[in-house]
């Protein structure tokens, strides 16, 4: 079921070479290992994410730099990207992320990381079965991202997948992976290793999942959809998407109008009245206390991923939701303007 659901994962990409882990923080790990980041090496990361997007630079002991976020895609700005390599002109890796299932402009951003010979990690953990320009995204990068957890469109309970472009870089993140065991007649071991192999129950179950993946996008699309009519003369959008850009809408967000009235806090207590459950956008990693020593890299001078924080509502998106389910949501929103 392993070897199984990682070419059938490969082949439903387009091509190149897939390692299941045990998740996507294990994935982004050893996608850091093989890009070679070593401790004090400079990492430029995406401000507006999970935090799992950048941890794994710091097991490495790598310091993060914070990109912003631009207004089109809500993901990392590629302008402020140059200018974070004009600022820090030796970075060891970008770790990119396509937010809520929208793409990025990862054109620009790879095209970014070609000419300055820096790899790119392509975090997609929370966009499979998005595209841009109909390619696959996690597909862009040298090391692309997936995520299986509960939350994802597709789960196998646990679990992601590190995408590789090479077969050599595959089997090596797979012996990283099963504790970098060499191939001896006893216990060898030549470098540091993990524990992070996808079971073969997950992967059994992630098969299963593969097979109604088109189904799961089309059931976001639609409630995304759902809402965006539902709501739309209120003041408020939903997340932007590119044109040249198909999102799997893992996640439907809306933005508050500034000055509209209501806060994203005063939504999602009216929403908790009601039994219903939303949540605020990530906090961008550069507010983190954790993060608070680190650089953050801007270009506009009111910084986006800050504004997308302090006027952001996320939805619910469950594909077990009816679309009654989503027009009572709607409902109790329409009741507060």
């Amino acid at each position: 079921n392993v070897d199984a659901f990682e070419k059938e994962m490969a082949d439903y990409m387009g091509g190149g070479y897939a390692a299941a882990l045990s998740a996507g923080t294990a994935a982004i790990h050893l996608a850091v290992i093989l890009a070679g980041v070593k401790e004090g090496d400079v990492v430029f990361a995406q401000s507006l994410t999970f935090a799992a997007s950048v941890n794994p630079a710091c097991y490495e002991k790598a310091k993060p730099v914070f990109i912003d976020s631009e207004p089109d895609t809500w993901n990392m700005d590629p302008v402020a990207l140059e200018k974070a390599f004009e600022k820090y002109p030796h970075p060891a890796a970008v770790i990119a992320v396509h937010l809520y299932g929208t793409p990025s402009k990862i054109d620009r951003i790879r095209d970014i990381c070609k000419k300055h010979q820096v790899p790119l990690i392509e975090d997609a953990a929370e966009a499979l079965g998005s595209s841009f320009q109909g390619q696959k995204l996690g597909t862009f990068g040298d090391y692309g991202i997936l995520s299986f957890n509960g939350n994802k469109i597709i789960t196998s309970s646990g679990g992601g997948m590190l995408l590789c472009q090479t077969e050599e870089e595959a089997r090596h993140a797979l012996k990283l992976a099963t504790q970098a065991r060499e191939n001896a007649p006893w216990y060898q071991h030549e470098e540091i290793g993990y524990n992070y192999r996808m079971s073969n129950i997950c992967a059994g179950i992630g098969r299963g999942q593969m097979k109604v993946l088109p189904l799961r996008v089309e059931q976001k699309r639609a409630i995304f959809a759902r809402y965006s009519e539902n709501l739309k003369d209120l003041p408020l959008t939903m997340q932007p998407k590119l044109d040249c850009a198909e999102s799997n809408r893992w996640l439907s967000v809306a933005l508050l109008d500034e000055g509209c009235g209501v806060t994203p806090g005063e939504m999602l207590a009216k929403l908790n009245e009601a039994g219903i459950e939303g949540r605020y956008l990530w906090k961008p990693m550069h507010l983190q206390p954790v993060f608070a020593d680190y650089p953050f890299v801007r270009v506009s001078e009111k910084t986006v991923c800050d504004d997308l924080f302090a006027r952001g509502v996320c939805l619910p998106s469950d594909t077990k939701m009816s679309m009654d389910d989503v027009d009572r949501v709607c409902e109790v929103i329409r009741g507060m303007f």
